[in-house]
């Protein structure tokens, strides 16, 4: 079996209109040009983006994170919704941490949707947990969201973790036939 390639790398302005499409897919139009553009020209936020040379839509998923202080707030992660349930999202917050560790910093954060259970199930099995939940959170339909917390990012534990979930994740990738190449230039 031949293995498509999957290539993460830092987005920049170039990326803007791909950015778009995405979010049109995954979100419905949920985050603007400019709020697109103010997160890939901020110093403090690291934006990742999934390619593969072999899909028409080039950009298959999308992770941000800003640093704040020791943590990373993680601010979006997504996958186009062709594309769900083949490893793409793990290999996404794989390299979203992955990339907070390398930056030395030494907790992540998120809020998702109280009723999303599949990203919970997905940040559950890299070792979040729920720390609160915040009323009223999504404007668009006045759903909750949690708030997960992943600490210990610098601890060995961590690091091997780390290890372990890539070789699972390449595994599962290969299931579904492709295969990761991390670039974080």
């Amino acid at each position: 079996m031949k293995l498509l390639d999957l290539k993460i790398q830092s987005l920049t302005v170039e990326h803007l209109s791909e950015l778009l499409e995405l979010d049109k897919a995954c979100f419905d139009g949920w985050w603007t040009m400019e709020g697109y553009l103010r997160e890939l020209e901020s110093p403090n936020s690291h934006f990742l983006g999934l390619f593969s040379p072999f899909s028409s839509s080039g950009l298959l998923g999308m992770g941000c994170f800003w640093s704040i202080l020791e943590e990373a707030h993680i601010t979006i992660l997504a996958v186009h919704p062709q594309y769900h349930r083949q490893g793409l999202g793990q290999a996404l917050l794989y390299s979203v941490l992955k990339t907070a560790g390398d930056r030395g910093l030494e907790r992540a954060t998120l809020e998702v949707r109280a009723s999303n259970q599949g990203a919970i199930s997905l940040y559950q099995k890299f070792g979040f947990k729920t720390a609160g939940r915040r009323p009223h959170y999504y404007k668009d339909n006045d759903e909750d969201a949690l708030i997960l917390w992943l600490s210990d990012l610098q601890q060995p534990n961590f690091l091997k973790n780390l290890d372990d979930w890539h070789s699972i994740i390449s595994d599962r990738l290969q299931q579904s036939s492709w295969s990761l190449i991390i670039n974080n230039s």
